[in-house]
């Protein structure tokens, strides 16, 4: 049986081989033999347990396949929280991990008492709203998606993560009009790749399309909310949005067009990328 160490150092020059990142494999092991990164550096001498080895080296053969690894091991980390994953919604970026902490620091900044009616609209695995649910307790959290099997893995990710979550299935902002809703916060990471850009294997053939591309633009679904959200909105609101890091001016045209007047303000990430944007009603932006 071969040792920690050779497994590793041949799959990473397959990975390689393939333009998958050779970290890939040092985090696939450190997932499926649920022991920490440096336990598994000390015993990298040894021979790889036989049963750890069947799983290593046939899920290294699906992730060499381009199939996510989050897939193969059934689970991926949110801000902390163990979702499940399936091919019925995507895999949750550590992109967004970043939208939830700005979204939380406004909710001390901008609303200090009382209860926060938030709405996140197609929420997918459910990895926003069950992270806000869970790290702000005045938080009253509802969450959509146009996706029947999407709403049933965000009600599993929140029931295992006991969040407190209603779930509605529906078309973006129709349910929530129909029904005369208002919220204090309007959360939305829409599909907005455009539909002709070119995307890695592993996303096109394994992830649902209808949560990746927005429109020829990428823009369809942000012309939706920013022309019918206020409507479900109270007075002193704010929505929330993850956006293409290359879509800043064709953003602000959008507001301009719909929102003229409104304050707004995009955000980087740590990348030093513009990737979030904040929509604020009644608010004096600090």
């Amino acid at each position: 049986m071969s040792t920690f160490r050779e497994e590793v150092i041949k799959y990473e020059k397959l990975c390689e081989a393939k333009d998958i990142p050779s970290e890939t494999v040092m985090a696939f092991l450190v997932e499926l033999s649920n022991v920490e990164r440096y336990n598994l550096y000390v015993n990298f001498e040894e021979e790889m347990p036989k049963d750890l080895y069947d799983k290593f080296s046939k899920g290294m053969e699906r992730i060499l396949n381009n199939e996510p690894m989050a897939h193969v091991l059934g689970f991926s980390w949110f801000y902390g929280y163990k979702l499940v994953s399936s091919p019925s919604a995507l895999i949750p970026r550590v992109e967004t991990e970043e939208l939830c902490a700005q979204i939380l620091a406004r909710i001390d900044d901008y609303f200090s008492e009382g209860i926060v009616d938030c709405v996140d609209i197609g929420t997918g695995s459910g990895a926003i709203a069950i992270t806000i649910a869970k790290e702000e307790n005045r938080v009253k959290m509802v969450a959509s998606d146009i996706s029947e099997e999407a709403l049933e893995l965000a009600k599993i990710n929140a029931e295992n993560n006991e969040a407190d979550i209603e779930f509605i299935c529906g078309d973006m902002l129709k349910p929530f009009i129909e029904r005369n809703n208002k919220f204090d916060i309007l959360i939305c990471n829409p599909p907005y790749i455009p539909v002709d850009e070119k995307m890695e294997a592993s996303v096109v053939d394994y992830e649902p399309n209808i949560a990746l591309f927005g429109g020829e633009d990428g823009l369809k679904f942000y012309r939706e909310i920013f022309k019918d959200g206020p409507k479900i909105l109270n007075e002193k609101a704010m929505m929330a949005f993850e956006m293409g890091w290359n879509q800043k001016e064709k953003m602000q045209a959008l507001l301009n067009e719909y929102l003229p007047n409104i304050k707004y303000e995009i955000v980087k990430d740590m990348n030093g990328k513009d990737r979030m944007l904040f929509v604020y009603f009644g608010i004096k932006v600090l």
